[in-house]
């Protein structure tokens, strides 16, 4: 596999119907994380510290920044951050595939200089089970 470009990392949200691609972004990001459940006790093995498999709680947090284009992907976006609602979510990893599921936003922030471009920032953080589909 190739390198590939990171413009081509999108991050998509459910408008009613299909997928809409948030317009802007310069920086995209997708962590996955999983919580390990502790069982080690006095009596395991050499004081090693032992791990209960498949039972943490799993995650994903999802993130960009980019410049604010106040289109209609921006309208939906601030729309379901001030109605606190949970949304499917889309993430496209090219040569990958796509991961689906519900997310929440988190945060969103807004930044600008007097003699620059208006930027944002948004971080979600999932909501329930994702489904991942391979290329």
């Amino acid at each position: 596999m190739s390198a590939q470009k990171g413009k081509d990392l999108l991050i998509k949200i459910d408008d009613g119907g299909s997928y809409v691609t948030i317009a802007g972004l310069r920086a995209r990001r997708l962590a996955f994380n999983a919580d390990a459940v502790d069982i080690t006790d006095a009596e395991s093995a050499g004081r090693w510290r032992e791990l209960l498999g498949g039972a943490g709680v799993q995650r994903a947090a999802l993130s960009g920044g980019g410049l604010f284009k106040d289109q209609a992907s921006d309208a939906l976006t601030r729309s379901v951050f001030f109605a606190g609602d949970i949304r499917n979510w889309q993430v496209a990893i090219p040569d990958f595939g796509t991961v689906t599921g519900p997310f929440q936003i988190t945060a969103l922030e807004y930044a600008g200089r007097h003699d620059g471009e208006m930027t944002f920032e948004i971080a979600m953080e999932s909501a329930g089970p994702l489904s991942f589909a391979a290329l």
